[in-house]
């Protein structure tokens, strides 16, 4: 049974999606063992507690710069015994030490198909007022590796999502959250678990059978 730990900084609605996908069996061979999140008080510390999931603070307001932050959290990953890290909602961006600790064992949703609407600056709902200000007749969600690069790793999964004409940031975030992000992150995090993701040539490779 994997060890999954989840990466939090606010609300935690990722991380409910993969609490109610455990609960209906839909993870295999993985528990959510941990919740770490990045400041105190958010609401995602709750959700774990109700569910009887421990959890910690690692505040990054209490660190001077990214490199002694990301230590911390790596040294705390790896005392959880950590084999497969989600970030659902984590706002900071750590450096390459953790990604060096845990290779190909971490992975992100992000709310767009990547390429499109990727990389640095697009988070939260900047990324769906750029959806919208080009104009795309479709956008979604990508479960993705994460390494070096930001929005850079193996794509695992994705899932489309039709933008509609009187779309706004809000009422297509909110789409997407609960037709893609909400679907495809706990069946890529089983997938882990079952070990049915193979890399190969920087591509990741899902055997879906």
């Amino acid at each position: 049974m994997k060890n999954i730990v989840v990466l939090v900084s606010g609300g935690g609605t990722n991380l409910q999606a993969l609490i109610d996908a455990e609960k209906r069996g839909e993870i295999k061979g993985g528990k959510i063992s941990c919740v770490i999140a990045s400041k105190e008080g958010v609401y995602a510390l709750e959700r774990a507690a109700q569910n009887g999931i421990k959890s910690c603070v690692i505040p990054r307001k209490e660190y001077a710069d990214i490199a002694s932050y990301t230590k911390a959290v790596t040294d705390k990953l790896i005392e959880e015994k950590a084999d497969l890290i989600v970030y659902a909602g984590f706002m900071t961006i750590l450096d390459e030490q953790v990604v060096k600790a845990f290779p190909y064992k971490m992975m992100n949703v992000h709310p767009a198909l990547i390429p499109s609407f990727c990389g640095k600056g697009y988070y939260g709902l900047h990324v769906h007022e750029e959806a919208l200000k080009k104009g795309v007749k479709v956008s979604g969600a990508t479960v993705h590796f994460v390494t070096e690069e930001c929005d850079g790793g193996p794509i695992i999964l994705q899932e489309p999502v039709a933008v509609e004409n009187d779309d706004t940031p809000e009422t297509l975030q909110r789409r997407i959250m609960e037709n893609a992000e909400w679907k495809i992150l706990p069946r890529a995090v089983s997938l882990f678990c079952e070990d049915r993701i193979t890399i190969k040539d920087g591509k990741a490779y899902v055997d879906l059978k």
